[in-house]
């Protein structure tokens, strides 16, 4: 009984001491010519940058991207690129920026969603006696490991069926724009055809030569 209940104890203290991480999920829409920063603060040299972006809608799918550590270097960049998802490793203490440029477009916006997480993983013991629940512990946490990774990897799928999702129905909207105005076109070049038609075949029937008095 008293196994288990260590081995309980240990469990919820690994969920509670296992890692924090700050994140933040967001999803902005960028005009034409248009750049646009976020901002994530790391408290502590070493902790986990993670990265992800996807363009839901816009364009031909794409943005130019820039991230830099505090210093002003550039640790990421990219031009038209569609998605992206990366983890850094976090050298400086401050103020970490995040920018997505709309220059290539004139005219058309774009539509991202992303995420910015600043992860630390403390490797704290939990307050139990030496010994007493080594084994279980090291089991627990390699099962929550497993977990973790599992969750991820079921994250990324979901955010990966949710951009095609969202660029697959911003490609059926403009072809049904498209084809809206096709058909408008369409309309206007047969109304054209029929009254050019019509004068045409007035011209042939009206009597438009000269008279001669004798």
């Amino acid at each position: 009984m008293a196994v288990r209940l260590a081995s309980l104890f240990a469990f919820f203290a690994l969920l509670q001491f296992i890692g924090t991480v700050h994140a933040s999920a967001l999803t902005t829409a960028i005009g034409a010519n248009e750049r646009l920063c976020f901002y994530a603060d790391v408290d502590k040299a070493g902790e986990k940058i993670g990265f992800y972006f996807a363009v839901q809608a816009g364009g031909s799918f794409d943005i130019d991207y820039e991230v830099k550590d505090p210093n002003e270097k550039v640790l990421l960049d990219g031009v038209r690129e569609r998605q992206g998802d990366y983890v850094l490793t976090a050298n400086h203490v401050g103020e970490y920026s995040f920018c997505f440029e709309n220059d290539m477009s004139t005219l058309t916006e774009k539509l991202i969603d992303f995420d910015i997480m600043v992860e630390s993983e403390p490797r704290r013991e939990p307050p139990a006696k030496p010994g007493q629940i080594s084994e279980h512990t090291s089991a627990l946490e390699e099962s929550i490991f497993k977990l973790n990774g599992m969750l991820q990897n079921i994250k990324r799928t979901q955010k990966y069926f949710h951009t095609r999702e969202n660029r697959g129905f911003d490609t059926v909207r403009s072809t049904q724009h498209r084809l809206f105005w096709y058909a408008v076109l369409e309309c206007l070049g047969i109304i054209g055809m029929a009254v050019l038609q019509v004068y045409v075949l007035q011209t042939f029937f009206t009597k438009t030569g000269r008279r001669y008095k004798v």
